[in-house]
């Protein structure tokens, strides 16, 4: 699972003033959950955000922003942003911020119960 160790560690910088930050293996990469809820990942070269779904249409005109597509799906409110998005501390921190606002809201996914 190779990603960005350098785009990871500017998140988790980014994060440290949270007091419940979690980091999981997922979406080819380190996804970092906010609250018990996925707020942005660090996904092969490319930062995955979750925000809120309203703001998809303008998010996604964004540089350097395409959807999130799974199984020919759009999945709105999710974006992967490249290294180009990125590249300035302004650029990125609009990203965290974006999600960020959204994790206050969002829902948690439901937990798998474990099978006996």
């Amino acid at each position: 699972m190779a990603y960005d160790e350098k785009l990871a560690a500017r998140i988790r910088e980014a994060l440290s003033h949270l007091p419940k930050v979690e980091e999981k293996k997922m979406f080819r990469g380190v996804t970092f959950m906010v609250n018990g809820k996925m707020c942005v990942c660090a996904s092969g070269d490319e930062m995955l955000c979750r925000f809120d779904p309203d703001s998809h249409e303008t998010a996604v005109e964004k540089n350097g922003c395409r959807p999130m597509i799974m199984k020919g799906r759009e999945y709105k409110g999710y974006v992967y942003v490249s290294q180009e998005g990125i590249k300035s501390k302004k650029d990125f921190d609009y990203w965290i911020g974006l999600a960020l606002d959204f994790n206050k809201k969002a829902k948690a996914a439901p937990k798998k119960k474990k099978k006996k």
